[in-house]
C-alpha cells in the first residue's frame, strides 16, 4: 500500500523527516523486513534465493519489493552479471555498512529490554 503523495498523512512524514535525523534514518529501515535484510547482508554478498533461503517467511514479491527499496535508497547494491543464467548479487552499499555498529547496539539494547520485560 503506498502513501498518497498529497495525503496529510505524507506531509506530516516529510515534516517529521525534515526536521529530525532521527526520524528519517527510522523510516528508512522501518518494516519487518529490511533489518532481517541488512543483517542476512552485513557478512557477505548474496544472491536473490539465498536471501530467500535465510528468511523463510518471506515472500518472493514482498524481497523483490523491499530490496528495490533498499536500492532506492542506496542502502544496497544490486550487481547484474551479464551471464546465462542470469547471476545478480545483492550488498550492502557503503552507506547501508554504515548502519551495522547502530544494527549492533539495537541488538544489544533489545535483548536487555527483552530481559528486563521478563522480570516484571
Amino acid at each position: 500500500m503506498s502513501i498518497k503523495e498529497t495525503s496529510t498523512n505524507n506531509e506530516n512524514k516529510k515534516t517529521l523527516e525534515s526536521s529530525c535525523s532521527e526520524i528519517y534514518a527510522v523510516n528508512l529501515i522501518s518494516g519487518r523486513w529490511i533489518l532481517s535484510i541488512c543483517y542476512h547482508l552485513k557478512q557477505e554478498k548474496l544472491r536473490f534465493f539465498e536471501l530467500k533461503n535465510r528468511i523463510p517467511n518471506i515472500s518472493e514479491r514482498m524481497l523483490t519489493l523491499q530490496l528495490k527499496k533498499m536500492e532506492q535508497e542506496n542502502l544496497v547494491v544490486k550487481t547484474v552479471y551479464a551471464e546465462v543464467p542470469l547471476r545478480v548479487e545483492y550488498e550492502l552499499s557503503e552507506i547501508g555498512k554504515k548502519l551495522l555498529p547502530v544494527l549492533s547496539q539495537l541488538e544489544v539494547w533489545g535483548k536487555e529490554h527483552k530481559e528486563s520485560k521478563k522480570k516484571e
